[in-house]
């Protein structure tokens, strides 16, 4: 008996492929016969209902019969009706239905009340327009009822689904989940009091105090925020208030993508990053954006990596003259490439002047390679993005780590200084506060580096090698921008947390109280050129990550926003699980923003200003041709020991 209703859809799949098959004449001819043959039946019905009994034509009624379809197929031809898709069609195209019936009905009335054949009454010319409209929207609808998928009602939903949203973009969703029929919409969920107890094209919308109720009552798996345009604090409002529900919470793409027609059931997308970290990023100040780029030649290092691709996409909107991409990445490189040649696309189709994308392979380990782009291209400031950042890898290739994070720094401020580059920004850590790994500590030895050119103002001595150097006077201002972990960046815990989801854990968190600032990808960039556009030289600019985020928490809401629930040590119950695998080598419980404790305020209320010891020039540089003879020989305890005696609170584990 279970075979039955396979077999039934197996039948109904195989008609459904022949028909689909057949050319566009014979189906647009096979619908011509059907209408004619539900406009001869509407006359039928018309004349039984008002003649009260079943019709059989006469003399002149013959006439009318043959007077509908010959009125009707010339409307519906004009009207486009044999052009749709039947298996697409929806409300527009019943619409139109509608009003080519509508226009055939206003023509027989006419012919009826002219002609007024005997036998033929006149009301016919109302009730038949009806009834054939009864009969073509039934036929449209079953079509495509049939042709859309006659496996789906017998095919099993993925989940049971809460709209979050009953606006524009929640009744588009709805109706792209009804097309698939990939969910089964439970009803949508809404704060405006006019919408509650109502419904949506039949599906009923709930107010936030009944969601609870509704989750249990009729096993809801997923609840969808359509809020494309909600503000971030009712973003995280609404989150943390389904927070505790065994549901999966999901967001619809952006706006943009909503108004572009792209919205399938494949666009949902796991919660953005801000929504896991819970807080608001300032809105930049555009002037300081734009001060030090619009129409100049911007060079960045580290271009295809994290942090290098957003300070990419974040210059390009300033308008610069031209924008240079280093990286020693082949791959990296050609992505970011590729990418930034669409937004350049873009923007010049809104009359915007064009941006230049010169991507420029080569490694900031090499002087001679750094110094001939700056020669060539004369850049007017320099980001440099590119270092060496995973702590257990640099930890066990220290003289790779401080070969590229300290003189490929001292290359780049070499390179910059000696062709007059204006500016130079150096993109720092939170890990070069009192560090405990190499990582850290060589951020914190190139920040020294900057420093010492940055406070030296007779012409300086920069060692290229042993036995050779030159001077050269000091016109670049040097800076750097210090920050903490970025969210979704390469490397980082959020990817990681989600790989682990998908493979249903466990969840790995280093330590049990581990906490780290964070903030997002474009948030860091965007204050990465407020800063340097603020410095005067010698800066240490330190960004406002809020407050610290522990990655047991983190973890927690991960799972908790997946529709799961933590598996306690111990416990049967629960279904994933959060592993402790200790400290790695080189890694810190607590991350700090300051070594000392008297920050500067400045003009932008989340970038301050720190006041730090170093060395000056002519002390630091006999200690850097030391450190890179050991660095090249990868001496680790020398490097360890030099570290030790220039980084402030260094302390190797």
């Amino acid at each position: 008996m279970r075979e039955q209703p396979a077999a039934r859809v197996g039948l109904l799949l195989r008609m459904r492929s022949q028909v689909l098959s057949w050319s566009r004449v014979t189906k647009w001819l096979l619908v011509m016969m059907l209408d004619i043959g539900m406009a001869v039946v509407a006359m039928w019905l018309a004349f039984s209902l008002r003649l009260d009994l079943l019709h059989w034509p006469q003399d002149m009624q013959w006439a009318a019969y043959v007077l509908a379809p010959v009125l009707a197929i010339p409307v519906f031809i004009k009207f486009g009706l044999y052009r749709a898709i039947f298996r697409y069609t929806g409300l527009a195209a019943l619409v139109a239905t509608a009003q080519a019936v509508a226009i055939y009905g206003v023509l027989l009335c006419a012919m009826l009340l002219w002609q007024q054949w005997p036998g033929v009454p006149r009301t016919i010319g109302f009730l038949q327009p009806v009834l054939f409209l009864v009969l073509v929207g039934t036929s449209r609808a079953l079509a495509r009822l049939w042709l859309s998928d006659p496996g789906r009602m017998a095919r099993q939903v993925e989940g049971r689904l809460l709209i979050y949203g009953a606006g524009n973009a929640g009744v588009q969703t709805a109706t792209a989940i009804g097309i698939t029929g990939q969910y089964k919409l439970v009803g949508f969920i809404d704060d405006d009091a006019s919408k509650m107890r109502r419904s949506i094209n039949g599906v009923p919308i709930f107010g936030l105090i009944d969601v609870p109720q509704v989750v249990a009552r009729h096993q809801v798996t997923d609840i969808l925020l359509a809020l494309p345009r909600a503000s971030r604090e009712r973003r995280n409002s609404i989150i943390e208030s389904l927070r505790g529900l065994p549901v999966h919470i999901r967001t619809l793409p952006a706006w943009a993508d909503l108004a572009s027609g792209r919205v399938t059931v494949r666009d949902f997308r796991e919660l953005d990053v801000e929504d896991l970290l819970g807080r608001t990023p300032i809105p930049p100040d555009g002037q300081l954006l734009a001060r030090d780029i619009t129409g100049k030649v911007v060079l960045v290092t580290g271009a295809g990596g994290s942090i290098g691709s957003e300070l990419c996409r974040q210059i390009l909107l300033q308008g610069p003259r031209q924008l240079l991409l280093v990286d020693h990445s082949e791959y990296g490189l050609y992505a970011i490439h590729q990418e930034l040649q669409v937004l350049c696309s873009a923007r010049e189709s809104i009359a915007e002047l064009p941006v230049e994308l010169v991507p420029l392979l080569g490694s900031v380990g090499s002087y001679d390679r750094m110094s001939a782009l700056c020669k060539l291209y004369q850049p007017a400031i320099v980001y440099h993005a590119a270092a060496y950042k995973h702590v257990p890898m640099v930890e066990g290739n220290a003289g790779e780590g401080i070969a590229n994070n300290v003189f490929g720094t001292l290359n780049m401020a070499r390179a910059a200084l000696e062709n007059s580059v204006a500016r130079f920004v150096l993109i720092s850590t939170d890990k070069a506060v009192r560090p405990t790994n190499v990582m850290g500590a060589s951020k914190r030895m190139a920040e020294l580096v900057l420093q010492a050119l940055a406070a030296e103002r007779a012409p300086v001595f920069l060692d290229s090698g042993p036995g050779s150097g030159s001077a050269h006077a000091n016109n670049t201002c040097f800076t750097m921008v210090r920050f903490g972990n970025v969210l979704d960046s390469s490397g980082s815990v959020v990817p990681l947390f989600r790989r682990q989801l998908a493979d249903g854990g466990p969840l790995t968190v280093t330590h049990a109280d581990v906490t780290r600032y964070f903030m997002t990808i474009p948030e860091a960039a965007q204050l990465v050129l407020q800063a340097g556009a603020m410095a005067v030289g010698g800066d240490v600019f330190v960004l406002d990550m809020g407050e610290p985020v522990k990655i047991m928490d983190l973890a927690r809401r991960m799972v908790e926003l997946s529709g799961l629930t933590v598996r306690e040590e111990g416990a049967d119950t629960g279904d994933i699980e959060i592993k402790v695998t200790g400290l790695r080598p080189g890694e810190k419980l607590y991350e700090e923003l300051l070594i000392g404790d008297n920050p500067e305020s400045t003009a932008h209320p989340r970038i301050m200003k720190a006041h730090e010891p170093f060395l000056s020039w002519s002390e630091l540089a006999p200690e850097l041709s030391a450190f890179r003879r050991v660095a090249q020989a990868n001496d680790v305890e020398a490097i360890k020991a030099t570290l030790k005696c220039h980084v402030q609170g260094y302390q190797p584990s």
